[in-house]
């Protein structure tokens, strides 16, 4: 006699016993059960239901399977199952990142196409995390009998789906009710089946489809870029313009030629901020079947969108960075729009990065893989040059306009001369003089809050988060102090120490501060803060940039995500400030972090008719990166910087690793960091082959967060097959000493020095 056994990893479990369970598959299941499928086990002593992802069915002997089997609860409707190409993909991240099985299966699926354990007539069952929004489609399947007389309603209705099935909102709205539908189904005449409801997020903007004129540089790039796209193969390239270089119509111009070909295209943008200008240039040039993905939607709309994507009605998908794992089908180009921005990386579980995981789509595809940036990172530069990937590169504005010319405005001289202002005497003159000629300005500080740090003026106490190793900041509306990690708030506002009893002086700025200031200097200005606090509600990206488009407000304010991407006929100046703090940063990325941070910011001024200019506020006007970043001298940059990294032995010259330590007693912390180093040394001594080089044990840069003591390992590796088995071997010989109770162990294979 054979059993059919399922193969399932379970949810919930720790990485240390995150492996496949068997289980055998109940007769009523049987022919439902398939790799990819969620079911519900039973799991551990109490039998506790528990959701699972099914990674292998199997025939086997009674006599060879495993003792004392137990049989799954429940499974999914196969609909509900994840395609072999995204069951590949869970593989991936688990492979790839160390995560557990349900991790990567949690980063793949959205919250609403997830299922959690019930119990229904004292039965485990699984239930949707949440209710399918379906509606009533009508589908014409017979003639109306001619007896008795149709009345004008039921002809109507016939007539209106002779053209092809319709919902019964859609019927509505021409005067079809519902009591008439009803009456044709009973006849016969009509069939009904329950659909996902439509949900078009665009239905706003019009399908307005323009010619695609490019220039000669332009043509030139698609008319390279276009042998790769059409062989149907994989292939990687890097798109390297200037900003205002016209990245985007080529993308649209590249698309056009995918779907031409009968293939999709996925499109990632870095910010939520970038998502409505690129959604509304590929929804007037292509129309209706697009579809996004990104975390401003509630989770009904994830849904409805993702299941868009997965029953084949979405030819193009933009999103961020989890839109990489959007199910479509027979993909054929994907777009990495501004590849360099950190956002592409996941910080939290599975800690994965989307130019990894779209090389890996791309293999799977035969697609055409197209990482575009005025600013790319190091390694895809250096990737380039080497000829791992096909470089093509735009070197003028589109139109042949210049680049914004770039001045240094001297914060000593400023404070020197008596202005205590975070804003200088020039910007705020040219600021008038913009707001004057009926033009819009653009204004960077990438610090939110109103002051950042809270100080006694006696014995030097600093106000922290009690929860974090952090400087609580200073919101001025909601008169409190801040932490931008755990969300800790303190209220009313300290105004004496709590050490010694001294007064409190709150120093440092943030967007709220510099907003007030230009309030005062300028009071006819109209401002537009757009940080992480003014955008929270839904829609806020989308409703500001809109705003700032048709001109209702002279100067925009913001943080990091007015930076790039953003296209704006009448900003002609665009103000940096607050840059010092971020050149002295930690990690070995801080200077391509400044470098790309001022680039792209600076080229959001003069994208039209009108010339652009920038000013640079700051304390080392003659810091070469700032020097380079004004020159807009990419090439310079990239020498200088693959120079430091070749000598300083950082990516691309090998892999960085963190291995960090989690806990609640920062001295086990520091122990278990100690022993798990030494493991890894023990491991190591029986493999020279592995190149490998141990920093640490050391404090993270924010030592507690959230009441965890945090400690980290840096490990320069190569991160292949060889060195992911021996962290494997560390991994289980760390847990075998039980010290996961003392510190829990986070891996991450893209950080530049910190979790």
């Amino acid at each position: 006699m054979t059993l059919t056994l399922a193969q399932a990893a379970v949810n919930d479990a720790n990485i240390h016993f995150d492996r496949l369970y068997s289980y055998t598959i109940p007769t009523q299941l049987v022919g439902r059960v398939f790799p990819g499928s969620m079911v519900l086990v039973p799991f551990g002593r109490g039998d506790k239901a528990r959701m699972a992802v099914v990674l292998a069915v199997e025939e086997v002997d009674e006599a060879d399977a495993p003792k004392r089997l137990k049989t799954l609860y429940d499974a999914a409707p196969e609909d509900a199952r994840l395609t072999p190409d995204l069951l590949e993909l869970v593989r991936f991240l688990k492979e790839r990142t160390f995560c557990t099985w349900f991790e990567a299966v949690k980063a793949i699926i959205p919250y609403g196409a997830q299922y959690r354990p019930a119990v229904v007539d004292g039965k485990h069952v699984m239930q949707s995390r949440l209710r399918r929004s379906t509606e009533r489609l009508y589908t014409l399947a017979g003639e109306l009998p001619e007896k008795p007389k149709p009345g004008p309603r039921q002809l109507a209705a016939v007539e209106a789906l002779k053209s092809g099935p319709l919902t019964a909102r859609q019927l509505d709205e021409v005067g079809i009710s519902k009591a008439t539908l009803d009456g044709l189904v009973k006849k016969g005449v009509l069939t009904t089946a329950e659909q996902d409801k439509s949900l078009d997020l665009f239905a706003a903007i019009p399908f307005d489809p323009q010619p695609l004129e490019l220039s000669p540089e332009q043509q030139q790039v698609f008319d390279d870029l276009l042998p790769n796209l059409e062989d149907f193969k994989p292939h990687a390239a890097l798109l390297h313009g200037v900003t205002g270089s016209g990245k985007t119509i080529v993308f649209l111009k590249l698309i056009q030629r995918t779907l031409e070909l009968g293939r999709r295209a996925l499109v990632l943008v870095p910010e939520i901020s970038l998502t409505p200008q690129m959604i509304r240039r590929l929804k007037s040039t292509f129309g209706s079947r697009l579809a996004v993905q990104h975390s401003a939607l509630n989770n009904t709309e994830r849904l409805l969108q993702w299941r868009m994507i997965q029953q084949g009605n979405a030819d193009i998908v933009v999103g961020t960075r989890s839109a990489v794992f959007a199910p479509l089908q027979n993909l054929g180009l994907i777009i990495m729009d501004e590849e360099q921005e950190h956002t592409y990386q996941s910080e939290s579980a599975p800690r994965y990065d989307a130019h990894a995981v779209a090389k890996k789509r791309t293999v799977m595809e035969n697609a055409l893989l197209l990482f575009a940036s005025a600013t790319p990172l190091t390694e895809t530069y250096h990737a380039a040059e080497s000829g791992k990937l096909q470089l093509v590169q735009l070197t003028h504005r589109y139109g042949g306009r210049p680049l914004p010319s770039v001045n240094f405005i001297d914060m000593r001289a400023e404070l020197a001369a008596g202005n205590p202002r975070e804003v200088s005497v020039r910007l705020a003159r040219e600021l008038r003089e913009n707001i004057d000629n009926g033009e819009q300005s653009i204004l960077l500080l990438n610090r939110r809050g109103y002051r950042t740090i809270g100080m006694c003026a006696t014995c030097g106490h600093v106000l922290k988060c009690p929860n974090c190793s952090v400087p609580l900041v200073y919101h001025k509306p909601q008169q409190a102090l801040m932490c931008h990690h755990c969300g800790h708030t303190m209220q009313p506002l300290p105004q004496t120490c709590p050490e010694c009893g001294g007064k409190i002086n709150y120093s440092g700025f943030g967007t709220q501060r510099v907003e007030e200031e230009l309030a005062e200097l300028l009071p006819d200005a109209r401002i537009l803060r757009m940080d992480q606090d003014s955008t929270a509600r839904k829609d806020a990206h989308e409703t500001m940039l809109a705003q700032f488009a048709r001109q209702e407000y002279d100067i925009l304010l913001g943080t990091q995500m007015v930076a790039k991407g953003l296209d704006f006929e009448r900003v002609t100046l665009v103000g940096v400030l607050g840059i010092d703090s971020l050149l002295f940063g930690q990690g070995f990325r801080a200077y391509e972090s400044v470098f790309s941070l001022i680039t792209q910011v600076v080229g959001r001024g003069g994208r039209a008719e009108l010339p652009g200019r920038a000013l640079i506020q700051t304390c080392v006007p003659d810091h070469p990166v700032l020097q380079l970043a004004a020159a807009q001298d990419y090439e310079g940059f990239y020498r200088e910087e693959i120079t430091f990294r070749r000598f300083g032995l950082y990516p691309p010259f090998c892999s960085f690793v963190v291995v960090g330590f989690v806990g609640d007693q920062e001295g086990a912390v520091f122990i278990a960091a100690q022993r798990f180093g030494a493991l890894l040394a023990q491991h190591a001594a029986q493999k020279p082959n592995i190149p490998l080089r141990v920093l640490g044990p050391a404090p993270m840069n924010i030592t507690m967060l959230n009441n965890k003591y945090r400690y980290k390992l840096t490990l320069k590796c190569r991160n292949d097959a060889a060195f992911r088995g021996l962290l494997h071997e560390t991994l289980d010989a760390y847990d075998a000493e039980k010290l996961p109770q003392k510190a829990s162990v986070v891996l991450d294979f893209n950080s530049d020095g910190d979790l």
